[in-house]
């Protein structure tokens, strides 16, 4: 009887410290869910160096933004240049996995894996950055969500221009594209450049300024804004522009997601103002960036003599003419994946007129 009796106390006091306990994590839980001085820190990576537009235009004022709007609940932690370690293709899967918060990374850079988005990066599909970022957050609300479904999508958006850079000749007719070795960003923009002539080499974006320099690649199609970034306008000679009215040769897209299981721990205040500094305004946004940084930009290339050039109109509509097996392939390989790719295009094309008038 004794011996049951010190069984019982001693069940009956681990009884009390787990229940103890247990009131404790619950106390513990709902106190941080809902201290209004809960702070909450995101890490932020990308690609780019610290000092480029993206971040210091586009991050660094969103940042600023949500920490105001949440009164300094939430701010951001940058790790510029991949300083979390992986390569830039890796981004997708830091965020995935919790590595990183936040991460702005191109979908092309893993081939095959959001194949709904692709459709902004067919050649001559996009207008401008502003009103095309606007029209790929659409394109994402009605073909996309399944594809980013493990993921918290804030922002989708296109650059400046894509224009062409080597160091061979200047580009004024579609001939001149053949047996040029160029970087691209993208699986479609490769297979574009391969339907011009031209050979696509796969580079990361950081190690292009040193295979332009060693003769790895003749050239590159960049947007503007990226060339003093990397300091490309130092060691490329001819510069190559399709303007308006004639359409954009091509766009990469981008995209700023942010880790699902992070922004589902979030109070709810904080997640009202992620969700209101995100999707089609935003997207905007940073395409306008993008676009305001084109004058500059350029003005670099021109200031140390750099040979600019723009294609004419005829020649635009023989590559443009070039390039449609690219869009007509595209079809079919999406249809094999179960996706709808004609009305994808359809519906983009239309987005695009209306928000080009």
């Amino acid at each position: 009887m004794k011996v049951r009796r010190v069984k019982l106390a001693l069940m009956g006091a681990m009884a009390l410290m787990l229940s103890a306990c247990t009131d404790d994590i619950g106390t513990q839980t709902t106190t941080n869910s809902s201290d209004g001085d809960e702070k909450v820190v995101l890490k932020v990576t990308h690609f780019w160096p610290a000092t480029a537009m993206s971040q210091k235009k586009v991050l660094e004022p969103w940042c600023e933004k949500i920490a105001t709007e949440s009164n300094g609940k939430l701010s951001c932690q940058f790790y510029p240049a991949m300083q979390l370690g992986g390569t830039p293709a890796q981004l997708i899967d830091q965020v995935t996995d919790g590595v990183a918060d936040i991460v702005w990374t191109l979908p092309g850079y893993t081939a095959g894996r959001f194949p709904s988005m692709e459709v902004m990066e067919l050649p001559f599909m996009t207008v401008d950055g502003e009103k095309s970022s606007r029209v790929a957050w659409q394109m994402y609300e009605e073909f996309g969500q399944k594809d980013f479904e493990k993921v918290k999508p804030l922002a989708f958006n296109v650059h400046d221009r894509g224009q062409i850079h080597n160091n061979v000749r200047p580009i004024t007719k579609l001939e001149d594209f053949k047996g040029l070795k160029m970087r691209a960003p993208t699986r479609l923009t490769n297979k574009m450049l391969e339907a011009l002539g031209a050979t696509p080499v796969n580079i990361p974006l950081p190690s292009l300024s040193e295979s332009i320099s060693k003769g790895v690649v003749d050239g590159y199609i960049l947007p503007w804004e990226v060339v003093p970034t990397l300091k490309l306008h130092e060691m490329t000679k001819y510069h190559s522009e399709i303007n308006s009215p004639d359409p954009v040769l091509y766009s990469a897209l981008f995209s700023i997601v942010m880790n699902k299981q992070k922004y589902d721990s979030l109070p709810d205040d904080l997640k009202k103002v992620i969700d209101g500094n995100s999707g089609a305004e935003f997207s905007a946004s940073i395409g306008k960036a993008w676009d305001e940084e084109i004058t500059q930009a350029r003005q670099q290339a021109v200031d140390r003599g750099n040979l600019i050039n723009t294609i004419s109109s005829d020649e635009v509509k023989r590559i443009q003419d070039a390039t449609r097996k690219v869009e007509t392939r595209w079809v079919d390989e999406m249809n094999d994946k179960g996706y709808d790719g004609q009305a994808m295009i359809n519906r983009a094309k239309e987005l695009m007129a209306t928000s080009a008038n």
